[in-house]
């Protein structure tokens, strides 16, 4: 345990570091790519241009700072970030140097005012966290190994094939190369790829969420091929398996991980996705009809219209099921959608349109999409009070931009 005058070294500077957060991350990510380039293999260069892993950093020390002494208040982050780092195979062998490097980024940008007392005191509190890090960790990575079909580290899988969902989203059917059993997951669940890609020098590592139900003899992926907008580039990895993938080519896959998941209780469920976020949420829907689930299910999916709804025939005819019932947001629809009136509100999800097909608060909340959109949400749901305990999301952004947690 951390002593007193550490504790209160630690909490009376946390709120000069978040005020510091964005550079400290930035100072952070230029050192330690200096110091250890390989991990460039790791850490998604597209959110580093982008400045987010940056900014996620810098909240998360401020966050470990305020709560040294109730890490349960960060139980959830740390059992996010815990999975991710499972999944792309972080060892415990590489937290000291990220210490090292994160305390001296924050003597580069605090200067003066980073005290040797200062530094020494953030030191133990890093060093007791990465410990309950490394202690989750560890237990994950025998967990995944010793499960029936399960492996470790990377595993190579074979598409078995390619379908076409939207016009911007195709599934991967994958299959284990050598013919052994997959593991099982649990449905909201990902699969983390790595990937070498012509002309790059850095392999490229995703999570991209199952999007079937659990228990088959393949994993499937849906993917949607991110094309430059608002200033952002193209998406690497998903064009690539978009335009290059063809079925028998071979890909490298971590087991399933994600805290993402179905609670265990007797409460409503409602689903709601925003564009690509269906996928998770599909996974939980059919796991929940094909297990004959008998808890009341309402599944509400948002995108711009027909042409970029993937698996909108499938969940129609789930519709039918006595506990499903589903609803489309479209927020441009085309004039032929509006002729077939194929949709049940224009424009955003918004609290007035929950409340009027959500007979009560009293459900767990599922929910998945862009950053903006899981934003809108939970501010919807804050607003009628419903319980951060009934709000569950995914989020493959770095954690910390919600900053809701």
């Amino acid at each position: 345990m951390l002593d007193e005058k550490t504790i209160h070294i630690v909490q009376s500077t946390a709120p000069v570091l978040k005020e510091h957060s964005k550079e400290i991350g930035k100072r952070f990510y230029q050192l330690l790519f200096e110091k250890v380039p390989d991990l460039l293999n790791i850490f998604n260069q597209t959110n580093q241009k982008r400045g987010l892993q940056q900014e996620a950093l810098g909240y998360a020390v401020y966050a470990a700072g305020e709560h040294i002494t109730n890490l349960d208040a960060l139980k959830s982050v740390i059992e996010r970030i815990s999975q991710k780092h499972r999944a792309i195979g972080i060892k415990a062998e590489q937290y000291p140097i990220v210490g090292e490097t994160l305390l001296q980024a924050v003597k580069d940008v605090l200067g003066d005012a980073a005290t040797d007392e200062i530094i020494e005191a953030w030191g133990k509190a890093y060093g007791y966290i990465s410990d309950a890090f490394i202690s989750l960790e560890k237990k994950l990575y025998e967990e995944t190994k010793q499960q029936p079909g399960g492996w470790e580290g990377y595993r190579t899988f074979y598409v078995d094939r390619k379908e076409k969902e939207s016009e911007e989203v195709i599934s991967f059917y994958l299959k284990p190369k050598d013919g052994e059993a997959i593991a099982s997951y649990k449905a909201g669940q990902y699969l983390t790829i790595k990937t070498k890609i012509p002309g790059e020098k850095y392999t490229h590592i995703r999570h991209y969420s199952l999007s079937e139900a659990p228990d088959k003899d393949y994993y499937r992926i849906s993917i949607k091929r991110e094309d430059e907008h608002d200033g952002a580039p193209d998406g690497i990895v998903s064009n690539f398996l978009h335009h290059h993938i063809q079925s028998g080519d071979t890909l490298e896959f971590s087991a399933p991980a994600g805290d993402f998941i179905l609670t265990d209780d007797n409460l409503p469920i409602v689903l709601i996705s925003g564009g690509i976020g269906i996928t998770p949420l599909l996974s939980m829907l059919n796991s929940i009809v094909e297990e004959k689930d008998p808890r009341q299910v309402i599944f509400i999916h948002a995108t711009s219209n027909s042409q970029t709804h993937p698996f909108k025939e499938h969940v129609m005819q789930l519709n039918s099921k006595a506990n499903v019932k589903s609803y489309i947001c479209y927020t441009s629809p085309t004039e032929e959608d509006k002729k077939a009136k194929n949709y049940d509100k224009e424009g955003y999800i918004d609290l007035d349109f929950l409340q009027s097909i959500i007979p009560t608060k009293e459900v767990q909340f599922y929910f998945c999409g862009s950053i903006p959109f899981m934003e809108a949400m939970i501010k919807a749901l804050n607003e009628w009070n419903v319980p951060k305990g009934n709000m569950h999301y995914e989020v493959f952004r770095p954690v910390a931009i919600l900053g809701e947690e």
